[in-house]
């Protein structure tokens, strides 16, 4: 049977366009060489933060809301552990810039938040450390999703529901012979299309980190108390001991090029370095505590941070749905639903996700997904 749509990447671009287009009634092969979320996949982490702050971004705060629902909805009918709502919390070097952009966002698409200052931070987060200029805004609604497990558990569903799922690679004989192709495979992107990508989508080593809390620090640091957390001046951010696996810790600055396939997991000695200075003064509690895990993934950044959803410019029926750029995963969902939209005749482009609107970066300035 020939598909109506084959996918190439069982990601969370890839997944939730799967999930789209077969409840639109089309017929789905999901293709990944290596798995869904496996192990070198942007989609295979323990965790992915689900929030909606976004500062001038605005488009990204409406995706979060579209895509909310549809998270909680996955987890009621799977797992209500796949979503933990312990909130984000947003903190900013004084109420401008930033913050000033994403509480108008936050206005106009009905966010729920708080204003919070030094001394209200205190009292909530007595275990972190805050400057007295820094500012912050909370997002309750917001959360940490269980990345790996909830793309899997996606899978599963939808093969339960007719889509066909392939674990191999994808010939250019597969795609001629399906209705339209969708490359959805993140950081493979630039080698699947090295003419037209290669400059326009760059993948960067991302390191992680994972502190064990001391053991009467273990419900503090967990997510009844603990929220998610984004720090936009150094770029550091973090989760709460989810699951017992340890309290999180990573850089959203942007790490060396890597190739996804051969690029060794091993973490920095410099990464934990840094990682073990910053928590000395924000969580002086984790001063001392012993690293218990890591992992190394990978961004696939685009040159201004905006996602890559649109129709390759000579293949026909063949799209393009990538760049996440390090904040993607959370907006899987409101993606596969646009890019479904599209295939279908029944939904608008974008410019903003446009190939024209991706520069390359020796054209780019300063990454950034906060």
């Amino acid at each position: 049977m020939l598909p109506d749509v084959l996918i190439v990447g069982a990601g969370c671009f890839g997944a939730w366009t799967a999930w789209h287009l077969r409840r639109a009634g089309l017929k789905v092969t999901l293709c990944d060489s290596y798995g869904p979320a496996n192990a070198r996949a942007s989609s295979g982490g323990e965790s992915r933060i689900i929030r909606s702050g976004y500062g001038p971004r605005e488009i990204y705060t409406d995706w979060t809301m579209r895509s909310i629902p549809q998270w909680r909805a996955l987890a009621d009918r799977i797992d209500p552990g796949l979503f933990v709502q312990c909130g984000a919390l947003f903190l900013a070097p004084g109420e401008g810039g930033f913050a000033a952009a994403t509480e108008a966002a936050f206005a106009k698409y009905h966010v729920p938040y708080e204003r919070l200052f030094a001394p209200e931070l205190r009292r909530r987060y007595p275990h972190f450390q805050f400057a007295d200029h820094e500012f912050a805004l909370y997002e309750p609604q917001a959360g940490g999703a269980l990345a790996r497990r909830s793309i899997q558990s996606l899978v599963r569903l939808m093969i339960s529901e007719g889509v066909i799922y392939e674990p191999r690679a994808v010939t250019s004989a597969d795609a001629a012979r399906a209705g339209h192709t969708v490359y959805a495979c993140g950081p493979w992107l630039p080698k699947v299309f090295p003419d037209l990508l290669g400059r326009r989508i760059l993948p960067t080593k991302q390191e992680v980190l994972f502190f064990g809390p001391p053991p009467e620090h273990v419900a503090t640091l967990g997510p009844q108390h603990t929220p998610c957390w984004m720090d936009v001046a150094t770029g550091m951010y973090g989760f709460p001991d989810l699951e017992s696996r340890g309290f999180k810790v990573a850089n959203d600055n942007r790490g060396p090029q890597v190739d996804p396939d051969t690029q060794e997991r091993t973490v920095s000695d410099d990464a934990v370095a840094h990682a073990r200075r910053y928590l000395s003064w924000r969580v002086p509690i984790l001063a001392n505590a012993p690293l218990v895990e890591t992992r190394v993934c990978q961004y696939e950044n685009t040159a201004n941070g905006d996602y890559l959803i649109d129709r390759h410019p000579d293949l026909r029926n063949t799209w393009i749905a990538g760049g996440g750029s390090g904040h993607g995963f959370k907006h899987g969902p409101a993606v596969g639903e646009y890019l479904a939209d599209l295939i279908l005749g029944t939904g608008e482009p974008e410019p903003r996700f446009s190939l024209a609107s991706k520069p390359e970066f020796a054209e780019a300035g300063a990454l950034s997904s906060m």
